[in-house]
């Protein structure tokens, strides 16, 4: 399997990442896609995204390799941006690459629950009037996890 796993400040080309899987020669039947963007809940002015170099890239690889073995991915694409974003910055990209489309769907949505909840990011939400809120988890990113019914990349 194809892996590219990047944590990056710069932003990122949904077209220039598909042309790079689609230039990789792969025999892919279907490419799933996400790209998560910073919502403006309740008047947010921007998300301020951490990580723990070299821990988080570790356990993207580890629910990337779960997901390929899963669902027989050909390639797998993880772009997901740390630093200073505004509301309607793009934050995250997961494309994964299968023979059929429904194991790349399946794949990209399993590859984004588990990263919701188990790579190692602290979001801190900053509004206009200078307040500033560390992010809890929440309960229906669980949940969704949940749904693949395994105890989650953390675990194996």
């Amino acid at each position: 399997m194809r892996v590219d796993i990047r944590v990056q400040e710069e932003t990122f080309s949904l077209d220039a990442e598909l042309a790079r899987l689609a230039d990789a020669g792969l025999e892919m039947g279907g490419i799933g896609a996400f790209v998560g963007v910073v919502r403006g809940d309740a008047g947010l002015a921007a998300l301020v995204l951490e990580h723990y170099p070299g821990m988080t890239e570790s356990m993207i690889a580890r629910i990337v390799d779960q997901a390929g073995s899963r669902f027989g991915l050909l390639a797998c694409t993880v772009v997901h941006r740390v630093g200073r974003l505004p509301v309607g910055a793009p934050i995250v990209l997961v494309l994964c690459a299968a023979a059929h489309r429904g194991a790349a769907l399946d794949a990209t949505g399993f590859v984004i629950d588990w990263l919701k909840t188990q790579a190692p990011f602290w979001k801190r939400e900053e509004y206009p009037d200078g307040q500033a809120r560390w992010v809890a988890a929440r309960p229906s990113d669980e949940e969704a996890a949940a749904r693949w019914g395994t105890a989650g990349p953390a675990e194996s």
